[in-house]
């Protein structure tokens, strides 16, 4: 379920699906579809890596792009003719706020159309590809990471680790853990915690009303912060989408405190911020 190098057929497709999978641990297949290694498609730092590799980016082939502001669902139009996923699905969005947005991605681009700068474009066409329809998939998967989450595995030394930690996960653990009403078993140190059954329940009755939009942004998230929990508090305003970044990356904010930052690791983390806040923003678009 993933948007990687352009359009297709006519032109008026950017982006690809994959189908989605259920596992007890978070399924690969979704991950990839959906986000994580490279989310949504080979996008940001994985894909200024990857640049010499990749085929030439298309031609743009359009002169406007504008969203039709006719009755919901609505459309983005090239030139008047609406735009298709790369599934031959019309790209059909719930608000008008949504369809205006990814027409501005496509009224932005230049003289060659690149689908790394248009994440609101892949994560649409991800939704509608391989979401809909799959939604109960993509619930399972979620709820898979919580059931290995970040925020429950804690450092046991050394003690400014665990007091970072301690600050920044502790409130998402308890608000979790009474909104899920289930309680959350915390480690320190490597060994694996088994969380209960009923965390898992709890997480799919959260997810339940969530729609195939959010449900896009929700996993995009969570595989990006690898906590369902921050993610989850997110969609729910519990937390910023900057301070849930903080929060997933505690850990790599305390090694480069103690060993300094590498430059190829910067420039990774802020591809991967700029799909975070960009999922981020389709939760307030489709609000």
């Amino acid at each position: 379920m993933s948007g990687r190098d352009g359009a297709e057929g006519a032109g008026q497709d950017a982006g690809e699906s994959e189908e989605a999978g259920i596992g007890t641990r978070p399924d690969p297949g979704v991950r990839r579809g959906l986000g994580g290694e490279t989310p949504l498609g080979t996008t940001g730092a994985e894909a200024v890596k990857a640049e010499p590799l990749r085929p030439p980016l298309p031609k743009r082939f359009y002169r406007s792009a504008e969203a039709d502001a006719g009755v919901a669902p609505y459309r983005v139009l090239l030139d008047g003719r609406p735009l298709r996923t790369p599934g031959k699905r019309v790209l059909a969005l719930p608000t008008l706020a949504l369809a205006e947005a990814i027409a501005a991605e496509w009224d932005a681009q230049g003289a060659v159309v690149d689908p790394a700068t248009m994440p609101l474009t892949r994560m649409a066409n991800t939704t509608l590809d391989g979401v809909v329809g799959n939604e109960n998939r993509i619930r399972a998967d979620i709820a898979a990471y919580a059931m290995s989450d970040l925020v429950c595995y804690r450092a046991d030394g050394p003690e400014e680790l665990a007091r970072r930690q301690a600050e920044c996960w502790d409130p998402v653990a308890r608000w979790a853990a009474a909104r899920l009403g289930a309680p959350l078993a915390l480690a320190a140190g490597l060994m694996p915690v088994a969380q209960s059954e009923a965390v898992r329940a709890g997480v799919l009755a959260a997810l339940a009303p969530v729609d195939a939009f959010r449900l896009t942004a929700l996993h995009v998230m969570t595989t990006l912060t690898g906590s369902a929990l921050v993610a989850l508090a997110v969609i729910e305003r519990r937390l910023s989408a900057e301070a849930a970044w903080t929060a997933a990356h505690v850990d790599e904010d305390f090694q480069a405190s103690q060993w300094g930052a590498d430059a190829e690791a910067t420039l990774r983390r802020a591809a991967r911020q700029a799909e975070m806040l960009a999922a981020a923003r389709l939760l307030g678009l489709v609000d």
